[in-house]
């Protein structure tokens, strides 16, 4: 049919989605493939607002869902590259999680704050000094 594009969706049900949309005709009814759909909540700030990002669907690790036009109240396209970047980052930042988890790389960097002290080799040059100059 079409081309991928990037819509908000408000479904009969009251949800509102964002997700990179392509529609498609099966058995003569229309329905939309979503790639990464996305909660987007307006949060305000010091600063004017914000948003916060959440999964559609918390209990899944898939990323594309069908939904069937009949559960579409409206649907409309969008330029805007505010929030299409804040979907891409999201997209980004879940697949990297995914990679990480499946081949036990941890990428987070510990802080002082989370209980980080030292490495292994500055604490042993540490206990060397402490060693010697006792």
């Amino acid at each position: 049919m079409e081309d991928d594009f990037y819509a908000s969706i408000k479904l009969i049900s009251g949800e509102e989605i964002f997700a990179k949309v392509s529609a498609s005709e099966e058995n003569n009814k229309i329905v939309l493939l979503v790639s990464d759909p996305i909660v987007l909540i307006e949060v305000k700030t010091r600063n004017g607002f914000a948003y916060k990002v959440e999964p559609w669907m918390k209990t899944t690790h898939d990323d594309i869902f069908v939904i069937d036009m009949k559960n579409v109240m409206t649907m409309t396209e969008t330029d805007d590259l505010e929030i299409i970047s804040i979907h891409q980052k999201y997209v980004n930042q879940r697949q990297k999680e995914r990679y990480n988890s499946e081949f036990g790389i941890n990428y987070f960097k510990l802080t002082k704050e989370m209980g980080y002290i030292s490495d292994i080799n500055e604490a042993k040059k540490i206990l060397e000094k402490i060693y010697k100059d006792f």
